[in-house]
């Protein structure tokens, strides 16, 4: 039986030309994938000699080529391409927003050679950073000046330090959320040097509450969007509107924080432009979630107020890079010039049944000609990245079946591209709305090399 298996493993001549070699050279130095393959075969002729039970599918040219591919991972160690097949739009653990293919090439344009990003090409003196993005934000949220920083608790704090450090910011005690990451608005608060001040219940806050905590002390009234949940029943909170004009009134300035930030209605989420109408001096948003860019927190607001941010010694290590504002800039022109359409999460988050059940009949039939048993199934997606909490997403997919489902789900993942559906039950779910266009060919055949090598 030994000698019958030695003679069966493949010669490495022919495996070098086998698809699921080949494939790796574009990856590797030919001479690294020899040598790997030569590692495998010596390990499956010491199993061999050994009379250890080793699969027949074990010495098959797609599982040696998936062994020597898993070898040379080490040469990998950084950030690998994912197919995302959960239906979660904005997932957190996978990157967020996937960026439109132009901001990509921007970013890389950006970060492959020089470009004026603090240079004034008109007077060749230096310029701002901030010169990039500020009229495009301004012309898509009607703000008189915006600041872009590197994240959206970056953005808050910022504006907690350089306005409200030593003194008090009212906010409602519904308002003291924890989103991923144990990042809370108290710590937040805190680190700023800012002093809390809650007011009213954890379902119920009203005018009143806000008016009678106001005092010598207090610097600002801050309105925390619930990002990542809602509450419902027996509730009660405060209109910007009327905070705004409590803010007016009192000679404090009023400030909300978005979290996530939508240029455009989705779902019941308030837009960025209808908030800084209601009369929000300074509002701050995301720039990776609603707004489907690269991950940036921005500021917007009043233009006295927005300079002094600028001014702020803090600023400086909290702005973003070339790259970041390359993207961003490209993603909000996509905005201006082809509509949101143009930005891949917010077109996977508009996309209609019809659509995704077209793509899930695509890649049915694909799995099916490669050989994988599967079926359509309707499913139900998620914005994800804290956003719309209580909105699912009708959507569409495939379900695969089998016995060891997870062992299947893990060979997807640890494959070339990666691959990450969900497991629900008895089936493991693909859902098609956060697959990528141009990526269904890929994601075929990656579930169809594994599950092969998991038969």
């Amino acid at each position: 039986m030994a000698d019958l298996r030695m003679r069966d493993l493949p010669a490495l001549h022919r495996l070098l030309a086998a698809a699921d070699v080949e494939e790796l050279f574009g990856r590797y130095p030919r001479t690294r994938v020899r040598e790997a393959l030569r590692e495998v075969l010596a390990d499956l002729r010491r199993r061999i000699e050994r009379g250890d039970q080793v699969p027949a599918s074990a010495i098959a040219p797609a599982a040696i080529a998936e062994e020597t591919r898993r070898r040379l991972d080490y040469l990998e160690d950084g950030l690998r391409r994912v197919i995302n097949a959960t239906g979660v739009v904005l997932h957190t653990n996978l990157g967020r927003a996937p960026l439109a293919p132009s901001a990509a090439r921007a970013a890389a344009a950006a970060g492959g050679g020089y470009s004026d990003l603090e240079f004034d090409r008109e007077s060749g003196r230096r310029g701002s950073r901030q010169d990039h993005l500020e009229s495009l934000l301004g012309r898509l949220t009607g703000a008189p000046a915006a600041l872009v920083v590197n994240n959206n608790a970056a953005a808050v704090f910022l504006v907690l330090r350089t306005f409200a450090a030593g003194r008090e910011t009212v906010i409602s005690r519904g308002e003291l959320v924890e989103i991923g990451g144990s990042f809370r608005i108290p710590d937040v608060m805190r680190e700023s040097g800012s002093l809390l001040r809650e007011v009213g219940t954890t379902n119920r806050t009203h005018l009143r509450d806000y008016e009678q905590a106001i005092g010598a002390d207090t610097a600002a009234l801050l309105r925390v969007h619930p990002s990542n949940f809602r509450q419902i029943g027996f509730t009660a909170r405060v209109e910007g509107e009327e905070l705004a004009a409590l803010a007016q009134r009192s000679g404090v300035l009023f400030l909300e924080d978005l979290g996530s930030g939508a240029l455009v209605p989705l779902g019941d989420e308030p837009t960025v432009a209808a908030v800084l109408a209601s009369g929000a001096d300074l509002v701050t948003m995301s720039g990776d979630k609603l707004l489907g860019g690269p991950q940036a927190g921005i500021v917007l607001g009043r233009g006295e107020l927005v300079a002094q941010l600028r001014r702020a010694p803090l600023y400086r290590a909290m702005r973003p890079d070339k790259m970041t504002i390359a993207a961003l800039a490209e993603t909000l022109r996509l905005y201006l010039m082809e509509g949101p359409a143009a930005v891949p999460a917010l077109r996977m988050l508009r996309a209609t049944e019809d659509e995704l059940k077209a793509a899930a009949r695509s890649l049915r039939r694909k799995l099916r000609r490669a050989g994988v048993p599967c079926e359509l199934v309707a499913l139900e997606g998620r914005a994800g990245g804290g956003s719309l909490p209580e909105t699912t997403l009708p959507s569409w997919g495939v379900a695969l079946g089998g016995e060891d489902l997870e062992g299947l789900h893990q060979r997807l993942r640890i494959g070339h591209p990666s691959v990450v559906g969900r497991i629900e039950g008895e089936r493991l779910l693909l859902d098609v709305r956060t697959v990528l266009p141009g990526e269904d060919d890929e994601l075929a055949k990656a579930v169809a090399r594994a599950y092969a090598l998991n038969a």
